[in-house]
């Protein structure tokens, strides 16, 4: 890590413990139903219960279980049909991604558009995930559309510091430098302070260590290196030659083949299009 790095990392981190700079938070409703369906115990029932005391998130909830990315016969029209129909896992993973989007808006408008960006990147990189996830045994879509959305969660609070002290940093580029640097250390402690499982946390970690192979089996990491090679966001740091990525190989993909198959393109529009509008 550079010696500019070091600096902008301490500072956060000095922000962030006496609170000039606070880390993102979920909504407690959010919270309430991650730790009532890790319990095994609930119905659907008792899951549309706590979700009904967020009203927005059940909305927004409502409006994914109707969009082409569950393509449901019918309208589904309250949330004990959505949670049932979805799957009590499945709601849970929707509902943290949801509150998760929370995290990019901001009543700032000095950061309003880059954190729009940032929030596009992780959806297109999410979208992807969905998509190749379900081509491999052990992984679950939803959880790779999750990890997705969070592996450049650690570049909020960089963002936000920027725009406190832009004295920090030279220039534009210097920011997206001193981001891909340092952004893995906040990501972690962000899930950390969530509460967020290994699997997650470890995305967060590893997403950009591309060359890096953790393991023999495939895991969350693999699948967002993987979709962030199918995308336009891939860093400048990726080697060329793909049979290099772990990742590739132990997905089964072909290191030959930058895109993804015609085939799979109206879903991952309709992915993308359904996570930006709920």
């Amino acid at each position: 890590m550079s010696e500019q790095a070091q600096i902008v990392l301490q500072q956060l981190l000095k922000a962030v413990e006496t609170d000039q700079i606070k880390l993102p938070t979920l909504p407690e409703v959010a919270l309430k139903i991650r730790e009532a369906v890790d319990k095994e115990n609930q119905s659907a029932i008792d899951i549309a219960n706590l979700l009904s005391q967020d009203s927005s998130l059940s909305a927004r909830l409502l409006q994914l279980a109707n969009s082409p990315l569950y393509r449901a016969r019918t309208e589904i029209d309250n949330l004990q049909m959505a949670i049932t129909r979805l799957g009590i896992r499945i709601v849970k993973d929707l509902v943290i991604m949801l509150a998760i989007k929370q995290a990019f808006k901001t009543k700032d408008k000095a950061i309003e558009a880059q954190l729009k960006t940032i929030w596009q990147t992780s959806v297109d990189v999410a979208a992807v995930c969905r998509v190749l996830a379900k081509s491999q045994s052990g992984l679950d879509a939803e959880h790779a559309m999750l990890a997705g959305l969070i592996h450049n969660i650690g570049s909020l609070p960089i963002i936000e510091l920027a725009d406190r002290q832009p004295a920090l940093f030279s220039d534009k580029q210097n920011l997206v430098d001193i981001t891909q640097e340092i952004q893995a250390e906040l990501g972690e402690k962000i899930l950390s302070f969530w509460n967020f499982p290994d699997s997650l946390i470890n995305v967060t970690r590893h997403w950009d260590q591309f060359t890096h192979n953790r393991n023999t089996k495939a895991d969350y990491v693999d699948i967002v290196q993987a979709a962030i090679l199918h995308t336009n966001h891939i860093p400048d740091s990726t080697p060329e030659d793909w049979s290099q990525i772990p990742a590739i190989s132990k997905l089964g993909l072909d290191p030959n083949i930058r895109n993804l198959e015609e085939s799979l393109q109206s879903e991952l529009d309709d992915t993308r299009k359904s996570l930006m509008q709920a």
